[in-house]
């Protein structure tokens, strides 16, 4: 398969903090249209890979690339490929959805006939229309995550890389939220960081497992689950081996 399709790529990454080791040695690709889920302990170093591979933390050690480009070298052409939705991610509350995603469309230099076109595709999406003149800090929680994540899509990027995107909704809004991951992994490559086993099946066809900085498994779904009955006693025993 051609070396293009490889649109997040991890090579040998380590990062220290004086003698604490966060990751050691973590490698992996993920090709054009993977849907692969993150998963690991809390402090097992989902999060460090992820602020690495985004370009937002620099390596101890390794490369990072995003659709072929050095996040430590090439941040800004790797970005505009590159979607990416922290847990929690920042939103300006006196803003209104409409008026953010405006800002967002300038700030990348969206002409205005592609800043029309996308922001009525990405409110729809969302789900947004209900809500596009209130303030985003008095949405609700599910109101926000989807703002945020109109905002990750606005400029089409190939890749995106989602750090637990349903904390904290209720059912109804995580299965609006799988919905649009599902819709969205038909053309983009997903990297979906979560601490809810279910939405790994619901979800993904490929697992990465990490645990005290290091990569413990990088295979299927079904792989993951080879001689175990259950995602959690899985998740368990590579946690603490």
């Amino acid at each position: 398969m051609d070396d293009s399709s490889i649109l997040i790529e991890a090579e040998g990454l380590s990062k220290y903090y004086g003698p604490f080791t966060a990751i050691e040695n973590v490698s992996f690709q993920i090709r054009r249209g993977e849907v692969t889920a993150f998963l690991g302990p809390n402090g097992a170093g989902k999060s460090t890979t992820m602020k690495i591979l985004t370009g937002f933390l620099a390596p101890s050690a390794g490369t990072a690339r995003i659709a072929g480009f050095n996040m430590s070298t090439d941040r800004i052409a790797g970005a505009r490929h590159l979607g990416y939705l922290p847990e929690n991610g920042p939103l300006y509350p006196d803003m209104t959805p409409k008026s953010l995603l405006e800002f967002f469309a300038s700030a990348r230099g969206m002409t205005p006939k592609s800043r029309k076109a996308r922001m009525e595709w990405v409110i729809e999406m969302c789900n947004l229309s209900s809500v596009l003149g209130k303030p985003i800090g008095k949405l609700s929680r599910g109101f926000r995550q989807r703002v945020g994540m109109a905002q990750v899509l606005l400029h089409d990027p190939d890749v995106l890389i989602l750090d637990e995107p349903t904390s904290g909704l209720d059912p109804i809004q995580i299965q609006e939220v799988r919905k649009t991951i599902r819709a969205l992994g038909e053309t983009k490559t997903i990297l979906l960081s979560t601490h809810i086993l279910q939405e790994v099946e619901a979800m993904a066809s490929r697992i990465l497992f990490i645990s005290d900085g290091r990569l413990k498994y990088d295979g299927s779904v079904p792989g993951f689950l080879e001689g175990n009955q259950t995602l959690e006693g899985h998740f368990c025993e590579l946690g603490k081996s």
